[in-house]
């Protein structure tokens, strides 16, 4: 008893470690891609600095860019811990796939609807706000659940630059005591947590498609 005890301590402090990385990098990279849209809207050259930013870091692999952080900063006398260096990486990648993802939906709206507000007296901030960025994010929301998905699955990555995450412990206890369960046990996280995500954004499109159906019959 006392040892399943300590293994599902072990493991839990991995899960707190992939947990962190997760939500620090939810919370860093949507907004930061709410803000590159904005200014992707705004002249040519932003326009070729965000695409250029964006091709990189959704063109080459993710394990690809935590090398370079972890030992591309040092070169350049920047030192950072290592977990800074995962949310640092994994919040600029993710911020590239989420300003597309936005990018898309925008541009899937009809342009009267901009011409519009601008008659009614909005400014160009306020019918981004309330009329173009909501419905960009309604409209791909699917794309988007999938993506932060994703991001809980790649938290495993980290493992390559020695991050103790969910699955650097899991390792650790498979070639120390020769057992596979702690697969098992990993497997059944990332499901459970796939199911919340799924769980979330499914009753935040459920209420879209509610107030859609008020807003239609009023």
């Amino acid at each position: 008893m006392t040892y399943i005890l300590e293994i599902i301590q072990y493991l839990l402090t991995g899960a707190g470690v992939s947990t962190l990385i997760f939500v620090v990098t939810l919370v860093l990279s949507f907004p930061l891609s709410v803000v590159l849209s904005i200014l992707f809207r705004q002249n040519k050259i932003l326009k070729k600095i965000i695409s250029f930013y964006t091709y990189i870091f959704r063109g080459t692999p993710l394990m690809l860019q935590l090398f370079f952080f972890m030992y591309g900063l040092p070169a350049i006398g920047i030192r950072v811990d290592r977990i800074s260096v995962a949310l640092i990486t994994f919040a600029l990648n993710y911020a590239a796939y989420f300003t597309e993802i936005l990018r898309a939906g925008i541009e899937s709206l009809d342009k009267d609807q901009e011409e519009s507000a601008a008659v009614l007296g909005a400014s160009k901030w306020q019918t981004f706000r309330y009329v173009i960025l909501p419905q960009a994010i309604r409209r791909q929301l699917p794309t988007i659940t999938n993506e932060v998905i994703t991001l809980i699955k790649d938290t495993s990555l980290v493992t390559v630059i020695a991050i103790s995450d969910l699955m650097r412990q899991v390792k650790e206890i498979v070639a120390r005591d020769f057992t596979v369960s702690p697969f098992v046990v990993a497997a059944i996280f990332y499901l459970l947590f796939s199911y919340v995500i799924v769980y979330v954004f499914r009753k935040i499109e459920e209420k879209n498609d509610f107030l859609d159906g008020q807003a239609i019959a009023s």
